[in-house]
């Protein structure tokens, strides 16, 4: 039997050999899209931070003195060491802004459907998830030890057909998805969705990680399909565009209730610290405030697509597909070399044979920037 240190070896070697293993990259992210490498100074086009707001001085402001006044933890489970008064404003800030009765802050994103799912659908029930849904979504799934089907993506009638053929198999369903999918950009068809929802008696999840502050006029993805009020379950994270960390569910106020007394990740893990929650009710009041400012990242994704003769973008996030991973991490070094940090996205994290150039834009990027970005992308990649 191989020690430890040989099995881990030779999984890194394999992985090595097949150009898919990952190592982290010292950056020193500054304000706007502006990071540091070994000293250089580069733009980058590979973060979430889609209005910038981690580095806003207001949104600082608040978060410092947060800790000033309250410390930089939260002490324990809010169950156990009392819920923050912090906490609750967020959630009911949260809960107005997707338009539901009440919201439930968790540790992270991945957290909250780690928590959320399991709380809802047990083993006699029924799970179908878009096939390029976030690995917590199926991680939640997993966990709930239901039957887990995946339909194609964004495949109405695959859905359908699934929902005919299993539904009366199961006292309860929840159809599940990423409201903007992370990797490719795109939409899930919402609307439609909630439609088979009703029409089979089963419950919609989205998870608005990549919409929310963005798109919908800071509401979502969700509002701004037009699928206000047909979504039960809204889950999302406040580390994107909302600039800070945390994730969250809005929902009716049963099923809020529901989680803050049975969502194991709610229950058993330590509060957010609550210079997060500062920083977040900071970075939605100037969400609110400004609603030129929440559609800037999509004006930028948008020029970057006209100048490549991309499809016109549907979120901020811009993919090109490469296919093949030595392809896709030469041109993201070639990127480098020029000033521009582009990570090269790889399987597992996308499929095999869809390794790509995930570009992300934000309101911090310079019209320039994106210029300069679009005429080496037209030339050295899409030739």
């Amino acid at each position: 039997m191989p020690s430890l240190d040989e099995f881990a070896n030779a999984k890194l070697a394999s992985l090595e050999q097949r150009q898919l293993r990952r190592t982290l990259v010292e950056t020193d992210r500054r304000d706007g899209a502006v990071a540091y490498r070994d000293g250089r100074r580069m733009i980058s086009f590979s973060c979430n931070d889609y209005l910038n707001l981690s580095h806003h001085p207001d949104v600082i402001r608040a978060a410092s003195e947060a800790n000033e006044r309250y410390g930089v933890g939260s002490g324990g489970s809010r169950l156990v060491t009392g819920n923050h008064p912090l906490f609750r404003e967020l959630e009911t800030r949260l809960a107005k802004l997707k338009g539901a009765d009440d919201a439930c802050v968790f540790g992270s994103g991945y957290l909250a459907n780690m928590g959320i799912i399991p709380t809802l659908i047990g083993p006699e029930d029924m799970i179908l998830a878009d096939e390029l849904s976030h690995a917590c979504i199926l991680s939640g799934g997993v966990i709930s030890k239901a039957r887990l089907l995946i339909f194609r993506h964004n495949d109405l009638d695959h859905l359908d057909a699934l929902l005919a053929e299993h539904r009366e198999n199961h006292p309860r369903a929840l159809i599940v998805t990423d409201g903007v999918f992370s990797m490719d950009g795109d939409l899930a068809p919402v609307p439609a969705m909630a439609d088979l929802a009703d029409r089979y008696d089963a419950w919609l999840m989205t998870d608005d990680a990549h919409g929310i502050g963005v798109l919908g006029g800071g509401h979502g993805s969700t509002h701004a399909m037009g699928a206000d009020g047909r979504v039960p379950l809204q889950m999302g994270t406040l580390s994107k565009a909302i600039g800070c960390y945390g994730g969250y569910l809005c929902a009716a106020q049963p099923v809020i209730d529901l989680m803050r007394t049975r969502s194991r990740t709610f229950i058993y893990s330590t509060g957010l610290q609550p210079s997060a929650a500062a920083a977040a009710l900071k970075a939605l009041d100037l969400i609110e405030a400004d609603p030129a400012f929440a559609a800037a990242p999509m004006a930028k994704a948008a020029l970057f697509c006209s100048l490549t003769g991309l499809p016109a973008p549907e979120s901020t996030i811009v993919p090109i597909l490469l296919g093949d991973p030595m392809r896709t991490l030469a041109a993201s070094t070639m990127l480098a070399e020029e000033g521009y940090i582009v990570t090269a996205i790889r399987p597992p994290t996308v499929p095999e044979g869809t390794a790509r150039l995930r570009f992300t834009f934000t309101a911090g990027h310079d019209d320039a920037d994106i210029r300069r970005l679009a005429d080496i992308v037209t030339t050295r990649i899409l030739t």
